[in-house]
C-alpha cells in the first residue's frame, strides 16, 4: 500500500524532494516489518504462556479462530505503527515543528507517553506492557539522532542567527 501511495505521490515530487522523502519511506517499510517481527518472535510467545498461566488447572484451553487472527492482528498492527517513531520524529523536525533539542527536553514525557500506550495496547500484565514501552522510547532515541540530520539548517525566528557586520 505504501508503495501504491509512493507511485501516485512522486511524479508530483522535485527530484530532491524524492531523494528527502525516499529515505522515510524504505526505513518506515522496514520499521514496520521490524516491529512486526517484533511482536511476532517476542510478545506474542510471552502473551500467549501469559494467558495459559491465568487459565484454570484442568481448563482446557481452545480459541476460535476469529479472536486468535483478531488479537494477533491487533497487536502486529500496534507494534507496526509503534515502531514508526524514528519516522515520526524524524518528520517532526524536518518540518519544522520542532527541533532535536526541543524533543530531548521533552524526553520524560515521551517515556511516559510510551509507558501509556504501552499499557492500552498490550494484554493486561506489567511485562508486555514493558515490552512495548522500551521500544517506543529507544526508537524514540534513535529518531532524536537521525533528526540531526534532517532538520533546516535556518531557522529564521532564530534572532542569533543573524549578526550585524
Amino acid at each position: 500500500m505504501l508503495f501504491v501511495m509512493w507511485r501516485f505521490v512522486a511524479p508530483g515530487l522535485y527530484q530532491h524532494e524524492k531523494k528527502a522523502v525516499l529515505p522515510l519511506v524504505m526505513s518506515s517499510s522496514v520499521l514496520f516489518y521490524g516491529g512486526v517481527s517484533f511482536a511476532f518472535f517476542v510478545v506474542l510467545p510471552i502473551a500467549f504462556s501469559f494467558f495459559s498461566s491465568v487459565a484454570l488447572e484442568g481448563v482446557n484451553i481452545a480459541t476460535d479462530i476469529d479472536s486468535y487472527l483478531s488479537f494477533v492482528l491487533k497487536i502486529f498492527l500496534a507494534f507496526g505503527i509503534a515502531f514508526q517513531m524514528p519516522v515520526a520524529t524524524v518528520l517532526v523536525c524536518l518540518t519544522g515543528m520542532s527541533s532535536h533539542l526541543e524533543l530531548r527536553e521533552k524526553r520524560a514525557h515521551v517515556i511516559v507517553g510510551a509507558f501509556v500506550i504501552g499499557m492500552m495496547l498490550t494484554p493486561p500484565d506489567m511485562f508486555s506492557q514493558t515490552l512495548l514501552a522500551i521500544p517506543i522510547w529507544l526508537l524514540f532515541e534513535a529518531g532524536l539522532l537521525v533528526a540531526r540530520f534532517y532538520e533546516p539548517h535556518c531557522n529564521h525566528n532564530d534572532s542569533t542567527l543573524y549578526t550585524e557586520r
